[in-house]
């Protein structure tokens, strides 16, 4: 399967969607200045990202992006209500998850995938909490934390991106969700093996903010 049909697959049925979320690691810091700054005013979605971070340091990510964004920026806090036009960003060493309200919940479980915040926490249960008014998008990264949460935004009805493994410093965890999606064992070419489910938008970082954009028109986000 090429990446025009993997995306001729995952036309929006959702929509308008009301939340974005945004999980990476190692290599995504470049991906987010790409993505971030373009994200319009009067974005109709709330923004929700998620980056490995080291668990004993203060995160500057709300400090880089304050300025660079046209959204308001700042860090997730616990039983915080989620606001449309909003971007917050998970802190360190705490899972981020999406609860009733919708708001956001800080946990300090065990980690997964040897991470805490884990990408696959806040992508299940934003799936949960959103269903098909979800956009997910999973960027570079080392493992594959975040490939079984994309999943579930996928099942959920949620219009899901993966960016594309050629593109990413570290195209392990996309392509573990690409593989997740098409029977095929991470390192295979998607045309290898034909695809068990529909699957995601397999898209660059610069086309990734061109569909933000196109959607914000569209009236979708």
């Amino acid at each position: 399967m090429n990446a025009s049909a993997a995306n001729a697959s995952n036309t929006p049925a959702g929509g308008p969607y009301q939340a974005i979320v945004i999980g990476g690691s190692s290599g995504a810091i470049d991906v987010l200045n790409v993505l971030l700054p373009r994200l319009p005013v009067g974005l109709r979605a709330a923004v929700i990202v998620l980056l490995h971070l080291p668990r004993d340091r203060r995160s500057l990510l709300v400090d880089i992006f304050r300025t660079r964004c046209a959204l308001p920026v700042q860090e997730a806090e616990d039983q915080q209500l989620i606001q449309r036009g909003h971007l917050y960003f998970a802190p360190p060493d705490y899972h981020l998850l999406i609860d009733n309200g919708p708001r956001l919940a800080l946990s300090v479980d065990a980690p997964l995938h040897f991470s805490r915040p884990s990408i696959d926490v806040l992508f299940e249960s934003a799936a949960d909490g959103y269903g098909d008014k979800l956009v997910g998008v999973l960027l570079s990264g080392a493992n594959d934390d975040g490939a079984a949460g994309l999943a579930a935004i996928h099942a959920a009805g949620g219009y899901t991106i993966v960016q594309d493994p050629a593109s990413a410093s570290m195209p392990t965890m996309p392509e573990a969700a690409l593989a997740r999606f098409s029977g095929r064992t991470p390192g295979q070419t998607p045309h290898q093996t034909p695809g068990k489910i529909p699957a995601p938008h397999v898209l660059t970082p610069e086309a990734i903010a061109a569909r933000f954009i196109q959607l914000h028109a569209q009236r979708l986000l």
